[in-house]
């Protein structure tokens, strides 16, 4: 029997028998490549601490150096927290995500082991403008954060906020905004803020240990 092959049967048969094949070698393909995928994501993750954490990696392995300095994580429900120990000096090291002007932004934040004084940041971003608010990945801008305190002179975590230059924060230490990107600057002002208030378990716990040590002290 000869095929009509400019019926509408036949067009339809063909065309689904074209779908599956795709669909099949699509997801042959993907599950071959998810391993080496979740490793590039690691491994992204991993340079972005190294970064928070002011390590230079470029003659060296950054997941070996990476597992070399981190050396525990820290599970507060859905929040993580890196544990570093860095020249002999505990950092700890939170996980940013917020939203920018054209997309998501987020990064990682190192403190000391004082859970107050910050001791670098690394940001990133999914679309934001370049030459504007793709500036908050360049080292001009995360310096400024570098020695900023996340708690007021009470004690209460309060963060630090990103300003146009001549404004000020009543209460908090500020670092100056991008200029002509004050959505961006503003998603990142609002995003540690959020974040640091998502952790304040985790950031009050050192607090009250060195309060109890301190009255036990005075006894």
């Amino acid at each position: 029997m000869k095929l009509n092959t400019n019926s509408n049967i036949y067009t339809f048969v063909y065309m689904t028998v074209v779908v599956i094949i795709v669909a099949v070698l699509l997801a042959v393909v993907s599950q071959a490549l998810a391993p080496k995928q979740q490793a590039n994501i690691l491994l992204d993750k991993q340079k972005q601490i190294l970064g928070a954490l002011k390590v230079d990696y470029t003659n060296a392995d950054p997941a070996e150096v990476y597992y070399t300095l981190v050396q525990d994580t820290l599970n507060y429900g859905e929040q993580e927290v890196y544990v570093a120990n860095l020249n002999g000096a505990i950092k700890y090291i939170l996980p940013l995500s917020g939203k920018g002007l054209w997309g998501g932004i987020g990064g990682y934040l190192a403190l000391d082991e004082d859970k107050n004084t910050i001791y670098g940041v690394n940001f990133n971003h999914e679309s934001e403008t370049p030459g504007l608010g793709a500036k908050i990945v360049e080292p001009e801008f995360r310096s400024q954060f570098e020695g900023k305190h996340i708690r007021n002179a009470e004690g209460a975590i309060v963060s630090v906020a990103v300003l146009k230059a001549g404004k000020h924060a009543e209460g908090q230490e500020q670092v100056d905004a991008i200029s002509g990107a004050t959505i961006t600057s503003s998603g990142v002002s609002t995003m540690l803020e959020v974040n640091l208030g998502e952790y304040a378990e985790f950031l009050n716990e050192l607090n009250e240990g060195k309060e109890e040590d301190h009255v036990e002290s005075e006894d």
